[in-house]
C-alpha cells in the first residue's frame, strides 16, 4: 500500500468539524499515512503526539494597512509552503469558506496540480450559503475542489438546491472513536455531581449557541421535572451560557440543572445520563448523537436537517418537531414509564452506531477517496 502524504486544514477548535478532522487524521496515521495539519493552532483533540502526524503553525502578523489580519491569506501562504516542502499528495479542507477558498489559492501559488477534497460540515451552507454576500464564494470554493463530500444526505441535498454548485457532493457521514465511546461503569460521578441516585438524569452538549435552541431544553426539562424526579446536565459553555443560567433562575430550576462547563470526560457523564435532548433549529448532522449512542443513551431530537439519518423515530429515540417542548415531555416520561421501551432504545442506539456510523466503514470510504483524488493505487 502507497503511503498518502494528506494536508488537512480544520478549524483546531471545539465542534463538530474539528472533532471528525482530528478522528479522521488519527485513524488514517493509524493506517501509516502521514497528516499534516495546517491551521492556526494545534488541534485539541490532539493530546497525545502520533509519529504520523505533523502540525504547521499558521502565523497570522498584525499590519497598520490591514483593519482586520488576513487569515485566509496567511493560510494560503501556509498551505503552499507545506505543498512543496513536504510533496503533498493531496489536501483535505473542512469547510467552503474559507479554508477551500485559500487552498485553491494555495495550489497557485505553489503552481501545484494537487487534489482538493473539501468537506461541508453544515454552517458553510445553512448559515453563509444565505448570505446573497457569500452564496457565491461558497460556490467557488466547491467548484474549485475536485470533489466535495457532505456529512449528510440533507446536507448534500440542501447545496446542491441552494448553492447549485457544478462539481459531485458526496455524502460521507461522521463517525466517532469507539474505543472512547462506549458503555463504562460511571463510578462514583453520580456522587460528585450531587445527583441522588434514583434521579434520571437527561444530558445536553453543545456550544450554547442560539441555533441549539437551549431554552426549549430547559422549557422541556421543566414539563418532566414536574412529573418525575430528574436532573438536567448542560455541558459546554458559549456565548448563551449566562443567559441560560438566568432562565434557569428564573424558572425555578438552579437545584436540578447543572452547567458542567467544557468537559473531556464525556463518556463519564454519558455513562450517568438516562436520555439526550438535542433540539436545535438547524442541525446538519448531531454527532454528540452518535456519541450517547455508542454509549448507549437514546435520544430525543428535533426532526430537522441531518438529524433524522441519525435518530430514527421510535427505534433508538424520538423525534419531535421544532418547539413542542410538550412532545418532548411526552416522549420523555414514557421512556422513563416504560422499562422494556427504554431497554430497547438504548441496545438500538448501540447498533446504530455498530452498524451504520462505525469508523472502520467510513474512514474507509475516505481512504478510498483520498487514492482517488491522489491519482495513486491502493
Amino acid at each position: 500500500m502507497e503511503r498518502l502524504k494528506v494536508g488537512v486544514i480544520c478549524y483546531p477548535t471545539l465542534g463538530g468539524s474539528g472533532v471528525v478532522a482530528t478522528e479522521l487524521g488519527l485513524k488514517m496515521a493509524e493506517k501509516g499515512h502521514e497528516m499534516h495539519y495546517i491551521t492556526s493552532s494545534k488541534p485539541f483533540r490532539f493530546t497525545d503526539v502520533h509519529p504520523n502526524i505533523q502540525f504547521h503553525e499558521v502565523k497570522i502578523d498584525g499590519y497598520a494597512v490591514f483593519k482586520y489580519p488576513p487569515y485566509d491569506i496567511a493560510l494560503a501562504n501556509r498551505i503552499a509552503q507545506v505543498i512543496i516542502e513536504e510533496k503533498l499528495d493531496l489536501l483535505h479542507v473542512h469547510y467552503a469558506v474559507p479554508h477551500a477558498i485559500s487552498a485553491a489559492l494555495a495550489k497557485d501559488m505553489a503552481n501545484s496540480s494537487i487534489g482538493v477534497i473539501t468537506t461541508l460540515h453544515g454552517t458553510d451552507v445553512t448559515i453563509l450559503g444565505h448570505d446573497p454576500g457569500l452564496k457565491n464564494t461558497v460556490r467557488y470554493g466547491i467548484d474549485k475542489s475536485d470533489i466535495t463530500t457532505a456529512v449528510s444526505e440533507a446536507l448534500r441535498q440542501e447545496t446542491l438546491e441552494m448553492i447549485e454548485p457544478e462539481k459531485e457532493i458526496l455524502t460521507i457521514y461522521n463517525f466517532i472513536d469507539e474505543s472512547k465511546y462506549r458503555p463504562i461503569d460511571p463510578g462514583c460521578m453520580k456522587t460528585a455531581l450531587g445527583i441522588d441516585a434514583n434521579d434520571k438524569v437527561l444530558i445536553h452538549i453543545s456550544n450554547f449557541r442560539s441555533v441549539k435552541n437551549i431554552p426549549d431544553i430547559i422549557d422541556s426539562f421543566k414539563l418532566i421535572r414536574h412529573e418525575t424526579s430528574a436532573k438536567l446536565l448542560l455541558v459546554g459553555e458559549g456565548p448563551e451560557q449566562f443567559e441560560m443560567m438566568e432562565k434557569v433562575q428564573a424558572e425555578g430550576l438552579a437545584d436540578d440543572v447543572i452547567f458542567t462547563g467544557k468537559r473531556d470526560d464525556l463518556p463519564e457523564l454519558l455513562a450517568i445520563s438516562d436520555l439526550m435532548l438535542l433540539l436545535s433549529e438547524k442541525e446538519a448532522f448531531g454527532l454528540v448523537l452518535l456519541e450517547g449512542f455508542a454509549c448507549g443513551v437514546p435520544a430525543i431530537a428535533t426532526n430537522i436537517g441531518g438529524i433524522p439519518e441519525v435518530v430514527e423515530d421510535g427505534k433508538n429515540g424520538f423525534l419531535v418537531e421544532q418547539g413542542d417542548v410538550e412532545a418532548v415531555a411526552v416522549q420523555a416520561l414514557k421512556i422513563f414509564s416504560d422499562a422494556e421501551l427504554y431497554e430497547r432504545l438504548c441496545q438500538n442506539a448501540l447498533l446504530t452506531v455498530k452498524e451504520k456510523f462505525n469508523s472502520e466503514t467510513i474512514v474507509s470510504q475516505y481512504e478510498e477517496l483520498y487514492y482517488r483524488i491522489a491519482g495513486l493505487t491502493k
